[in-house]
């Protein structure tokens, strides 16, 4: 967010306004992320044929009966605050146009959606909607339809895309009530939020982490490959193996997943971030509104175990997960910052999870093969690593579609390409009968240079290189080590640095801190104990710290901002956090910590976009909102703060 928001629509035009609900705060939040780097698509899209003998005027007026009676289609939102706006159906035209093509066929079809949901939607001045008549000799063949994912969820836009198609059959059904976001805000109980934030806490701390790191991926891992892979005998396979299991097709591939990692890595304890929709209610189903979310599903595999025993775990650990899904992710999210932070660890979700029945514009086909087919396509994209494996899944017309995103320092190319592949062979063989038991162990070794820690895989030569690069270090051994003085025989990570005179402990653990997210293909164990030379156990158990669970961090002093880039951030962060005191104060910017990160300071996702246009009014840019979620110290994210551009003035020169 790099320019000061435009005013927001006309207050004339609104009938009632609240808050986002904690599932929409982060699709709002969402919207802030450069483009890259998003997890979920905006906007989404999709599309229906035009049954005949409806005419460009019959959709137009179905378009508009249909913003009549969705709130969500004439919804916008605050771009500094959780708010969220419902307007007067007549408040702005219908976002419409429309496009001539010679043929109406799958291809062109498909190729049409994803360019429609390339262009932007600007759902704080816009209807947070858009779309698009396709005509073939002057008559409308098809209507594609894309919509901001903070207002309108991916089940909703299937529901849009059935009630346009139903009135243009002119199916006269009664019209059910449509909830809207605002009418669910009051049921969101606080106190089983935070009951469900704590336990996906819990859940995350006692996991691994960087489950498929060492199982492969490219020498600098500095990209990411993006594949889209399709089967039609997979569609069959699918059905024939839910039946089997008395199982939905999607709690089937999500088991297959589970069953391919616990084959590749030997790891049979781990998180999966699924998606799910929570539509339980008839009302709710027939809403627009946005309900899907993110659960974290503990998956725990029994060596030996047949696929069917693998379905029932995952069908329950879901259910499990789905009943404490309503957590309030700005909170999460800072509370899970803190944490790592505080454990030395950065903990990467080894698997997302979700179903697609949308066309993205980054999965637009590059090559001329029959949409009805087998067909793979990758890129890899430099400079933009993706620290996760995402897996989605679609079923539409007849054939079964896995999109897979993962950064290559996981899965090289041959592996990216082989996965889906291998998903789809395994699904085969269990529609054969087979029972696919899960194997005891990895059946691929670890690369080399790899431990495994007790929360996670970590690089250790990545750890060498790391700590190499703190002024003053002289030389580096980074060894796994479980009797070290003071720490029993819990194996751990044990780094032998020595350095000059002037460089403690305390920086060297703050250096890790600060860096460990940022190097592509990092992955921390539990802690790190630091041992500069000269420097023995007993000295430096008394520079340490003891967390709640019994880990011990070197103790980092307080350092107020410096002047500049940092004090414009200390001023930024004191004017969002909540509670905070007028400047002047024992919390005016210069009691500031900018050894902490953050959360350490109070601030969740909410207040991001007002510190960011806050920056920009003290003249600076160079960091975006994703970063702000992390563990990075204040003083790291300084660094990286650039002062604004000189605008030009009129006649185009540049002042001095």
């Amino acid at each position: 967010m790099n320019n000061l928001p435009e005013p927001i629509p006309s207050p004339d035009t609104i009938i009632r306004s609240g808050p986002l609900t904690w599932v929409q705060q982060w699709h709002w939040f969402e919207r802030t992320i450069p483009p890259p780097r998003r997890v979920n698509p905006t906007p989404l899209a999709d599309h229906c044929h035009v049954p005949p003998p409806a005419t460009l005027a019959d959709i137009h007026d179905a378009l508009a009966s249909l913003t009549a009676r969705h709130e969500a289609l004439r919804t916008t939102i605050d771009p500094l605050r959780p708010v969220q706006r419902v307007h007067r159906a007549d408040w702005a035209p219908l976002p419409v146009d429309c496009v001539e093509v010679p043929v109406v066929d799958a291809d062109t079809l498909e190729a049409a959606t994803a360019a429609l949901a390339a262009l932007p939607i600007d759902p704080e001045r816009n209807p947070p909607w858009r779309a698009r008549v396709v005509l073939q000799a002057g008559k409308p063949r098809a209507v594609l339809m894309a919509t901001h994912h903070v207002v309108i969820d991916g089940w909703g836009l299937a529901v849009l895309i059935n009630q346009l198609h139903d009135q243009l059959l002119g199916d006269d059904a009664p019209v059910e009530p449509c909830l809207h976001p605002l009418d669910t805000v009051a049921a969101q109980h606080r106190g089983h939020a935070v009951a469900a934030e704590r336990e996906w806490l819990t859940r995350l701390e006692s996991n691994p982490t960087g489950v498929l790191a060492p199982f492969g991926g490219s020498g600098n891992g500095e990209g990411r490959y993006r594949l889209q892979y399709r089967s039609v005998g997979a569609y069959d396979d699918l059905d024939r193996v839910a039946r089997r299991y008395r199982a939905s097709p999607e709690v089937v591939v999500l088991a297959a997943l589970a069953h391919d990692v616990a084959t590749r890595t030997g790891e049979h304890r781990f998180l999966a971030s699924v998606v799910v929709s929570n539509r339980a209610r008839a009302a709710l189903r027939s809403s627009i509104g946005v309900r899907a979310l993110t659960v974290p599903v503990q998956i725990d595999l029994r060596p030996g175990a047949a696929f069917g025993e693998v379905v029932a775990s995952i069908t329950a650990a879901s259910t499990a997960a789905y009943r404490h899904g309503q957590w309030r992710p700005a909170e999460l999210v800072a509370a899970q910052a803190r944490m790592d932070r505080r454990r030395g660890v950065v903990t990467v979700p080894t698997i997302e999870y979700n179903c697609y029945s949308w066309p993205r514009d980054y999965l637009v086909p590059t090559e001329n093969t029959p949409s009805g087919g087998s067909a793979t396509w990758i890129t890899s994209v430099p400079d933009e690593p993706c620290e996760t494996l995402y897996v989605d899944l679609s079923r539409d017309e007849g054939f079964v579609t896995l999109d897979v995103t993962v950064g290559d320092h996981l899965l090289d190319a041959g592996q990216a390409v082989a996965l889906p592949a291998r998903l789809c062979g395994l699904l085969r063989t269990l529609a054969d009968g087979a029972e696919c038991p899960v194997p005891a162990r990895s059946l691929t070794p670890a690369a080399s240079g790899w431990w495994r820690a007790p929360q996670g895989w970590v690089c250790l030569p990545r750890v060498e290189d790391l700590l190499r690069d703190h002024a003053g270090v002289l030389d580096v051994k980074v060894a796994p080590s479980g009797d070290t003085a003071g720490d029993g025989d819990e194996p751990h990570l044990v780094a032998h640095v020595r350095v000059a005179p002037d460089v403690t402990p305390a920086d060297l653990h703050r250096h890790v801190l600060d860096h460990l997210g940022e190097v592509p293909g990092i992955m921390a164990p539990d802690r790190y104990v630091l041992s500069p030379d000269g420097l023995d156990s007993g000295r430096l158990s008394d520079q340490s710290c003891t967390a709640a669970d019994g880990t011990k961090t070197p103790q980092i002093p307080s350092r107020p901002p410096a002047p500049g880039a940092e004090r414009a951030l200390a001023a930024a962060v004191a004017a969002v956090r909540p509670g905070d005191l007028p400047v002047g104060s024992l919390d005016s910017p210069d009691a500031l910590d900018m050894n902490r990160c953050l959360a350490d300071h109070g601030v969740t996702l909410v207040a991001v976009p007002r510190l960011l246009a806050l920056l920009h009014q003290f003249g600076f840019t160079g960091i975006t909102s994703d970063e702000l979620a992390g563990t990075a110290s204040l003083g790291h994210l300084a660094a990286a703060l650039e002062p604004l551009p000189p605008r030009a003035p009129r006649g185009g020169e540049t002042s001095p």
